[in-house]
């Protein structure tokens, strides 16, 4: 049996669908009483085809989990376009597939989402409150929405509102929220009691020797003057020092592989006005002590957090163990961002300190508050997050991803509207003035439009370039043209045609066009890779200048739009629109 590529293509799905649902490993079994089950020409040429299914099954259990999540997705995308069938009734049925917490019991679950408010919640936010709101729904518990806000000098109020208003688009609603600065007491008391305790010592040495002894794994003199210890707690939680001058460090060990154990700062001196406290305060936890003992206070029963802290985490447990406190669950994923949309604050508050990107919601950027501006929906982001599992694979997903999910939902609230990019006139010959109705989407009743055409419409220049004296053309939705002369002043193109029917003819170019009494000046902001490798992109934002109908002028702000033969784009304001995506 010769099967053709919408098979294959059905075959795979449900490989793939099984191996996600198998932790990445398809069952050979489970795949072929799936794929004979789905359509009775398989079944009766089974023997055929099961070389075809066990040599996909073996190519798919080579990929990676998220590739396979992503794999899956795309062809979802293409066999949904085609009739209801068995792969289409299990897309429209599957779930996003999770793995099971260790130790859990319904009921008793506390996650907790724990930004540090220096900056706007970016796509990586996003994956982690998602995700950690995930499971404690999952399992009828409690999510806790906590600021670790220790480091006064790269806070702003700002920041934690942007939070707040992020997760609410989100549709992530936290049970608490608190500050890890409201338990600064309750910190320096444990940072006392490790010191005293002899499991950490105050250091008076410099960054530079600190580095230099960490790098060659040797102790410094303040790590062996036990005597004085509990005079040098004492001193530094009091103020005596003065920023730089001494840091508390944990005692791990200093020839320790994992270069996190030597010795790391767990509290340092700061002077800044906290943008809760003021200037009360000025020593400060690092996230490497602040973090494990709020999660044990604060009843956290799994913690969640990126690979990147994959190191840290032999920290966070010793921390607790030396302090005899409750250890919660660790649970590690993934750092989420896009090929050319790093989401490093370390890139992206340079270019709004100077200026080069004017907010935190310029659509180039990777923050929730661009990709609301843009025209991505929080549902889209949801689904999006969820598909890519709990991987720990350090890929990046494609961008293309998102915006699949994004477009699915989308699409049947979008007006199809008409915008012209550089506009050409078009002077219509032979014509008479008509009044035609537009839809304003294709299959869905969003209603419709009336349109006054006489004499006179405007095409794009992209369009108007290809043309020639005696082409034809086909004016969307009214009446063809043929050119009868292009005329060109001082760099300014005119056509002059003549009305040829209103036949639809097939092979006859199909072009947008706006009427020049029905025209508006328009503008479209195009976002493209904010980053080329590790350089900025000049080039990352295009202005398109034209006119649109009236009636697409006239929609509200949020308004989603799809510009025909253009895309989706989302009304920024009266006379610009933004850009989505395809």
């Amino acid at each position: 049996m010769i099967l053709d590529q919408r098979s294959m293509e059905s075959i795979k799905v449900v490989a793939l669908q099984n191996a996600v649902e198998h932790n990445g490993k398809a069952k050979a079994e489970s795949v072929t009483g799936k794929v004979a089950a789905s359509n009775p020409e398989f079944r009766s040429n089974l023997k055929n085809i099961l070389p075809t299914i066990r040599e996909t099954v073996m190519e798919i259990n080579a990929l990676s989990l998220a590739e396979q999540r992503l794999l899956l997705e795309r062809l979802r995308e293409s066999i949904v376009t085609h009739t209801v069938d068995p792969i289409e009734s299990l897309h429209r049925s599957s779930s996003p597939v999770l793995p099971e917490l260790l130790n859990a019991s319904y009921g008793s679950v506390i996650t907790r989402f724990p930004p540090e408010p220096n900056g706007y919640p970016h796509i990586g936010h996003a994956k982690a409150a998602i995700i950690d709101e995930y499971y404690a729904r999952t399992y009828g518990g409690k999510l806790i929405l906590r600021f670790d806000d220790t480091n006064p000098l790269n806070e702003k109020p700002e920041y934690y509102e942007s939070f707040i208003l992020a997760l609410e688009w989100l549709n992530v609603k936290p049970d608490i929220v608190k500050n890890t600065s409201d338990d600064i007491e309750i910190l320096y008391k444990y940072g006392k009691k490790l010191v005293l305790d002899g499991f950490g010592y105050v250091c008076t040495c410099n960054q530079k020797k600190i580095h230099e002894l960490r790098s060659a794994g040797v102790e410094c003199g303040c790590r062996m003057d036990t005597q004085r210890s509990g005079d040098l707690v004492n001193e530094f939680f009091r103020g005596k020092f003065d920023q730089n001058e001494a840091i508390i460090r944990y005692k791990g060990s200093m020839s320790d592989s994992n270069t996190a154990m030597r010795d790391p700062t767990l509290f340092r001196i700061i002077k800044g006005n906290h943008p809760r406290l003021g200037n009360k305060y000025n020593v400060w936890p690092t996230y490497d002590f602040a973090a494990p003992i709020e999660d044990s206070l604060d009843g956290v029963t799994h913690a969640f957090r990126t690979k990147e802290y994959e190191l840290r985490n032999a920290v966070y447990f010793a921390i607790l163990e030396r302090l005899e406190l409750r250890k919660p669950i660790m649970m590690e994923f993934s750092r989420l961002e896009f090929r050319g949309l790093p989401v490093s604050k370390r890139k992206i508050k340079p270019l709004i300190e100077s200026g080069i990107v004017k907010s935190w919601d310029d659509p180039r950027l990777p923050t929730l508050a661009a990709m609301k501006r843009r025209g991505f929906v929080p549902q889209a982001i949801r689904k999006f997050v969820l598909s890519l599992g709990m991987t720990l694979a350090e890929t990046k997903p494609p961008f293309e991803s998102l915006e699949a999910f994004n477009r699915k939902l989308i699409e049947p609230v979008s007006i199809r509207v008409f915008f012209v990019k550089d506009p050409v006139e078009v002077i219509i010959l032979g014509a008479s003035p008509r009044e035609i109705i537009l839809r304003n989407h294709p299959s869905l009743d969003l209603g419709s439009r009336k349109i006054q055409v006489c004499y006179s419409v405007y095409i794009s220049q992209a369009d108007a370039i290809g043309l020639s004296p005696g082409n034809e053309m086909r004016l969307i939705e009214l009446y063809n043209i043929r050119i009868d002369d292009i005329k060109k002043e001082r760099e300014k193109l005119t056509i002059v045609g003549s009305y040829s029917g209103d036949e639809i003819k097939p092979d006859v170019a199909k072009i947008q066009w706006v009427a020049k009494d029905d025209a508006r000046a328009f503008e479209i902001l195009i976002p493209k890779e904010l980053y080329l490798g590790e350089n900025y992109n000049v080039d990352s934002l295009e202005i398109w200048k034209g006119v649109c109908e009236s009636y697409a002028d006239g929609l509200k702000p949020d308004s989603k739009v799809q510009f025909v033969r253009m895309g989706f784009c989302r009304i920024d304001h009266s006379g610009l629109a933004i850009y989505t995506h395809r």
